[in-house]
């Protein structure tokens, strides 16, 4: 089970995702799979365990788990060699395709898509530095937004190398905390609660503040204390989601009438592009050569609107900053 996430405003891609992954267990239902890792496990890892290279190693790659990735891939060849893939089709083990590892990495095109969604990021913060003054407020926010989405990635750049318990949640948490954030800062830019002078909006701001904290942090206890609930999540991270499109799409309405610039219509063409991207996971396929399915190629379609959202960003600070200048 996998959560993805774009840095605030595609958030509903989760429903999609999440649904793909309702009949992720078949294959490690098949007795053929359940026969071949308790052979493999008899004849490798009892009295003196096959010996395992470095690098796997290191990535937690041990005996037991040896045999189950070699055995997916042996069924699978199998019933591929018997009959065609629309005869017998290919299934998934422990809610993932049987992918090919790449120097360890369980799904390595969904690794480096996600560092280029992490180098985006970087990137737009790089923006942000050079192009915003210190001095605009919104700036921190901005900033908190980027470093956010770097977690963010990271994270599941770890994921999907090695799929543990623990990376599981550390996935699903950093995800949910940047998906929170970007509700936070919207929020906060739609209503500019970040201008100092205005004591109601500096109270509202601290208001806002907490409570996304306690929202936060009662999302994680549940999770973590009560019950590890995917359908919870996905309706959670679904509804910030969509309050965050449609606060963004508001927005895009009223700056685009009151400056009548292109680029003030962007936010509402990104979240397009977003919904376009997500058809891949609509089409949940087998991965192509056994490294590229659907959900990597999520991951991919996301760099693109995150490098123009940057630009959004600065775009609409500067307008702000010149539109202040003129009325002084």
């Amino acid at each position: 089970m996998r959560v993805s996430r774009l840095s605030s405003w595609g958030t509903v891609g989760v429903f999609v995702l999440l649904m793909g992954a309702v009949h992720a267990s078949l294959g490690d239902r098949l007795p053929e799979f359940k026969h071949c890792v308790a052979t493999c496990k008899e004849a490798n890892c009892l009295e003196t365990p096959t010996s395992i290279p470095l690098h796997r190693r290191l990535l937690l790659w041990d005996c037991h788990s040896e045999c189950d990735y070699n055995c997916q891939h042996i069924v699978t060849a199998k019933r591929l060699a018997r009959d065609p893939p629309y005869m017998q089709p290919i299934y998934q083990f422990h809610g993932k395709w049987p992918f090919y590892r790449f120097m360890g990495m369980q799904e390595p095109f969904s690794v480096i898509f996600s560092l280029f969604n992490y180098l985006a990021h970087s990137w737009g913060l790089s923006q942000l530095r050079e192009k915003i003054p210190a001095s605009y407020p919104l700036r921190r926010y901005y900033m908190l937004f980027g470093y956010f989405g770097l977690a963010s990635w990271v994270f599941s750049m770890v994921f999907h190398t090695r799929d543990f318990a623990v990376t599981e949640k550390l996935d699903y948490f950093a995800a949910g905390a940047s998906v929170l954030y970007g509700m936070y800062f919207t929020v906060v830019r739609v209503c500019r609660l970040d201008r100092r002078e205005d004591r109601m909006r500096q109270s509202l701001l601290r208001l806002w503040t907490m409570t996304c904290i306690v929202l936060y942090t009662l999302h994680v206890a549940y999770l973590t204390l009560w019950r590890w609930d995917y359908t919870y999540n996905m309706a959670a991270n679904v509804a910030v989601g969509c309050v965050q499109n449609l606060l963004w799409s508001g927005f895009s309405f009223v700056k685009y009438r009151k400056v009548g610039r292109v680029w003030a219509m962007w936010p509402g063409l990104i979240v397009a592009w977003i919904l376009l991207a997500m058809s891949f996971e609509l089409l949940d396929f087998p991965p192509w050569g056994g490294m590229v399915d659907a959900h990597s190629l999520w991951h991919l379609g996301t760099v693109g609107p995150t490098i123009w959202w940057y630009n959004f960003l600065v775009k609409d600070a500067q307008e702000d900053l010149a539109g202040s200048r003129l009325k002084r």
